[in-house]
Formats: structure tokens, C-alpha cells, sequence
């Protein structure tokens, strides 16, 4: 007999549960659905979170199965899932108030029932607090977890109802007969719902992959803006621009120091050229450290006015090389949540703009080297390998942010060395680290394309030459031989001592070199005049040619030890 009334109740429970997850599903299509897939504790949050699952509780109470002067019903799921997703606290009162309302009922086991009720839902935020206090908050959206606890809760209750109602014979025969079916249906029903928040979740956390199209977009209208500078004028056109893309309640740029635009909520207090007053800003900038600060976990209160309408903040360093330069800030309005999909859009944008920033900063150091009245360190500089350098790695900043960023400190450095350069002579160590400069922006031009071996002995780079010797020469075995080639290019570069002299050879697989009597260019015919005028006509540049097989630079020099 119990049997078969528990199998009834089992199919009544079902129906009732089917029944609401049709509801439930029907609200995942709508906005209401969306404070469930966000990792938020605000108090709107919870508040809403009490309302819906509070209200679920009193109608699964209203619509459940009279039996033995009890009620069989699905309430513990809106406790469960309460507490789960709105804490201890907020379950604490979800679990009150169904049971509170299950208490008006009436019946023998109407005590029971409320406590039963309370301890449910609080008992699923502590679980809920414990899998954040270990950083394993997802466990809180897993179907099979949330089974085991609601099958937890529903125990619980089965075990108070035989403590408290009485008569416990009563109570005992009433359990036998409803706990199959509530434990059942109940941890089902929690799980599924649950399921339905997960797949919500996921869905969104898909769309925000999306970031990396809408952050291509924010750089394709922003690029060149940070070139001519990065000054009130261009940051204020860039957050502009930022702000219409992300649709985030404001967005700030900095420097070091001070606010250097503010466009959106809060302008009216959040003054361009005004210090910076933000701590978590100035932690940011001190550690080179991504700050969010939600007004939940961390707290967030504007340093300016208690009235700002800006709730939270998430701040991005800028970078320039290693150096943090100032930050990019998007804020969020108190009454707003603070998207995943912006907080990972901030990061990335703020990567592209460090990487314009540092274009920007390679283009005025070109400006300058043209305008130097140093000619020769003018004539080394190769507008072309510029404008192909800085065509290469904007390439390359559209899929990969890193190798540009990496390929900028090359290009910085090879412009470094450049200008550092004062003396006559440099080491030839220092010779190849400034062409190993040169050769990584090549390398990563014409990709498999291109092959460089460096064959000299350690003992040959204590060695003295005139700066600019190799670089010009691989320049042209570049530009003017292996760039032609349909297959890959070869250069080869070696260094011998032969008596008195030091031989440096630079080889390449083109065999394309033509001499050009008319040429009054740089380069080569620079570097030969420049070696016989600090050591006479012995010594110099001579190219052997293999047409169409290979070109050799031979490069003759005293042996040095040490600068003149």
C-alpha cells in the first residue's frame, strides 16, 4: 500500500515539477533570468534572488499533496537553490519564509516543516560560502553537486519530521510514505534547474569570446590616434571610442599621475588634469597589476563624491616595454552588473593600446633619428625597414598580441642601440646583438622565408670594428637578395682572424648583387669608405658573386682588441 501511494505521489510530484521548469525555462528567455548566471553578491541581487525562490517555496507549498494531514511538495527545491545562489543569509530567509508560510497550513508536521524549511536553505549558503572561500564557486552550478545536496537537505528534513511531530508513529508512517518521492523529485527537480542557470552561464560566457572582434574593432577605429601622443587630446578620442564599443558606464584613461580624460557617468566630479585620488588605481599602477573592484567583494566608493553614481571599477595598467605609463579604468553604475565579457574586453584593449602607445613611441623616436645631425646614424636607419618593421608587426597585433609586443622591444631595441651609439669603433658582440635586433623584425617578416646562422668563435667577440659595419650589409643581403627569391633564403655570416686582419663574411643564396657605379647611396659603399678611412686602403669591402647562386660581402679589418 505504501508503495503504490508513493509511486502516486511520485507522478504528482513530477507533474508539479515539470510544470514549474517550464516556468523556468520560459523565464531563462527573458532578463529576469539573468542575475541567476552572474557572480554577483549585491544586495539587489539578493533581494531578488529571495523574492523569486521565497515565492517558489509558498506556491510549491499551496499546489502540494495532501497526505495524513501533511503536505508532500517540492519546497525545499527553492530553498536549496536559494541558499546556493544567494548565500547563507539570503537562504536563511528564503528557508524562514516558506516555512513560516507552511507553518499557517497547519497540520501535524507544520513545526517540523518550518524548521526543516529554514535549516535547508541555510545550510545550502553555508555549502554555497564554503565553495567560494575555496575558490570553487563553479561547483555551485554543477547538476550532480547540487543533486547530492539537495538530497542532503531533503534527509534532513525527513529526520526532523520524526524528531519533532508527533505522534511519532504517525510521523514514521508518513516519512516511509513521502520520502521516496520527495527525495526523489526534489533533487531531480534542483538539479535540472540548475542545469538550465549552467547553460545560460555558458552561453554567455561563450558570447564573451566575442570580445577578441570587438576589440580588433575598438583598435582599427583607434589606431594611429596614440601615435602622435599620448596627451589629453588623444585619450580623450580614445575613450570616447572605447566607451561606444563596450557600453560600460564610463571609461577613464590616466597617466602616472594624473586623469588624463573621463568620459561618461561622473564627469561632472572626474576632472581631466586633475591628480589621480584613487587608490585602487595607484595600486594598480605601483604593482602592474589588473584592480577590480566590484562594491561587493572588494569594496569600491568614489574618492571624490558620495554621490557618484559609479559602482564599481575595473582598472588595466598601460605599459610601454616593462614600464606602466598610466591606466585604462571602465566603470560599471552602482545599480548595473559589472559583465564578464567587459572585465575580459578591458584587458584586451588595453593591450592594444599599450602596443599603439609603443608604435606610437617607436614613431617619434623615427622622427627624431631623421631630424639628428648625426649623418651616419641617419644613413643607418632604413626608412624602408621602418616602414616594413612597422607594417609587420601591426600585422601581427591582429592575431597575436605577444609576438608584436615581443617584436616592438626588438624594433626599441635595435633604435636604442642606435642612439646610444657615440664612439668610432664597438665591440663586434655589440655588433651582433645590434643586427640579432635587426634580424628578429626580418625573421618574423618573411616568417619561414628566411634562415640567418651567425658561425663566429667566442674568442673573435672581444674584437674591435667601426660601428654600422654589418648591419647595412645584411640590410642588402636582404632587400636586394633573398627577398627575391621564390624559395627560402640562406645568409650566412662567419668571422676568422688571418694574421694581422679579421675577416667577417656575409654569405647569401641570392646571387643577385649588380654593381652600381652611380650609386651614391648608403650602405655598403658607405661602410668600405668608412673602413679605409680609419685604416687605410688595405683594408675594406669586396663582393664575390655567384650569379644566381650566391653573393658574398667580404668585409677586411685589422685585428683590435680593444677602442682607440
Amino acid at each position: 500500500m505504501i508503495v503504490l501511494l508513493s509511486m502516486s505521489l511520485i507522478l504528482l510530484l513530477t507533474q508539479q515539477m515539470c510544470l514549474y521548469l517550464v516556468i523556468v525555462y520560459l523565464v531563462s528567455k527573458t532578463p529576469l533570468f539573468k542575475p541567476f548566471t552572474e557572480d554577483s553578491s549585491r544586495l539587489p541581487h539578493k533581494v531578488f534572488i529571495y523574492f523569486f525562490f521565497s515565492t517558489f517555496c509558498i506556491i510549491a507549498s499551496y499546489f502540494g499533496e495532501q497526505t495524513q494531514d501533511a503536505i508532500a511538495n517540492t519546497r525545499a527545491l527553492g530553498a536549496v537553490l536559494g541558499g546556493l545562489l544567494g548565500g547563507p543569509v539570503t537562504g536563511f530567509f528564503i528557508g524562514l519564509t516558506g516555512g513560516i508560510h507552511r507553518y499557517t497550513l497547519g497540520g501535524f508536521t507544520d513545526i517540523a516543516c518550518t524548521i526543516s524549511t529554514t535549516l535547508e536553505g541555510l545550510s545550502a549558503g553555508l555549502i554555497s560560502r564554503y565553495f567560494q572561500s575555496i575558490n570553487k564557486r563553479e561547483l555551485i552550478y554543477h547538476p550532480i553537486i547540487v543533486f547530492i545536496i539537495t538530497l542532503y537537505a531533503e534527509l534532513m528534513q525527513m529526520t526532523i519530521i520524526l524528531m519533532v511531530a508527533t505522534p511519532f508513529d504517525e510521523a514514521w508512517r508518513l516519512v516511509q510514505q513521502i520520502a521516496p518521492p520527495m527525495l526523489l523529485v526534489n533533487s531531480i527537480g534542483a538539479a535540472m534547474f540548475m542545469s538550465m542557470i549552467r547553460d545560460q552561464k555558458t552561453m554567455q560566457d561563450k558570447l564573451s569570446s566575442n570580445f577578441t572582434t570587438q576589440a580588433l574593432r575598438i583598435a582599427e577605429r583607434s589606431v594611429g590616434l596614440l601615435s602622435t601622443g599620448f596627451n589629453p587630446l588623444t585619450c580623450t578620442q580614445v575613450a570616447n571610442i572605447v566607451r561606444e564599443e563596450t557600453k560600460v558606464g564610463a571609461v577613464a584613461i590616466t597617466d602616472r599621475e594624473k586623469i588624463l580624460a573621463f568620459i561618461g557617468l561622473g564627469d561632472d566630479h572626474h576632472l581631466p588634469n586633475t591628480p589621480i585620488s584613487s587608490q585602487i588605481t595607484l595600486d594598480a599602477i605601483e604593482h602592474n597589476q589588473v584592480m577590480f573592484a566590484d562594491g561587493v567583494h572588494q569594496s569600491y566608493a568614489c574618492s571624490i563624491s558620495p554621490q557618484c553614481k559609479l559602482g564599481s571599477s575595473l582598472v588595466i595598467p598601460l605599459t610601454c616595454g616593462n614600464q606602466v605609463i598610466g591606466t585604462i579604468k571602465l566603470y560599471e553604475p552602482k545599480n548595473k552588473f559589472f559583465l564578464n565579457i567587459n572585465r575580459t574586453l578591458g584587458e584586451g584593449i588595453a593591450k592594444l593600446l599599450s602596443n599603439q602607445i609603443q608604435f606610437g613611441r617607436i614613431e617619434q623616436q623615427q622622427h627624431l633619428l631623421v631630424q639628428s645631425e648625426l649623418k651616419l646614424l641617419q644613413a643607418q636607419i632604413n626608412p624602408h625597414f621602418l616602414f616594413n618593421a612597422l607594417n609587420t608587426i601591426s600585422a601581427i597585433v591582429k592575431r597575436d598580441p605577444e609576438q608584436s609586443r615581443a617584436l616592438l622591444l626588438q624594433l626599441s631595441q635595435f633604435l636604442r642601440i642606435n642612439l646610444k651609439r657615440s664612439h668610432s669603433l664597438v665591440s663586434l658582440n655589440d655588433e651582433l646583438e645590434h643586427i640579432q635586433a635587426y634580424l628578429a623584425i626580418e625573421k618574423a617578416r618573411f616568417a619561414e622565408q628566411l634562415h640567418i646562422e651567425i658561425d663566429i668563435a667566442d674568442e673573435l667577440l672581444t674584437l674591435y670594428l667601426p660601428a654600422f659595419t654589418l648591419q647595412p650589409i645584411i640590410e642588402n643581403a636582404v632587400k636586394h637578395g633573398t627577398s627575391h627569391l621564390f624559395e627560402p633564403g640562406h645568409i650566412l655570416v662567419t668571422a676568422e682572424s688571418e694574421g694581422s686582419h679579421l675577416i667577417l663574411t656575409v654569405r647569401d643564396n641570392a646571387g643577385l648583387y649588380q654593381i652600381n657605379t652611380k650609386s651614391e647611396g648608403l650602405g655598403m659603399n658607405i661602410v668600405h669608405k668608412r673602413i679605409q678611412n680609419l685604416f687605410g686602403n688595405s683594408y675594406g669591402v669586396r663582393v664575390q658573386v655567384e650569379p644566381e647562386q650566391s653573393t658574398s660581402v667580404i668585409i677586411t679589418l685589422p685585428l683590435k682588441e680593444q677602442a682607440q
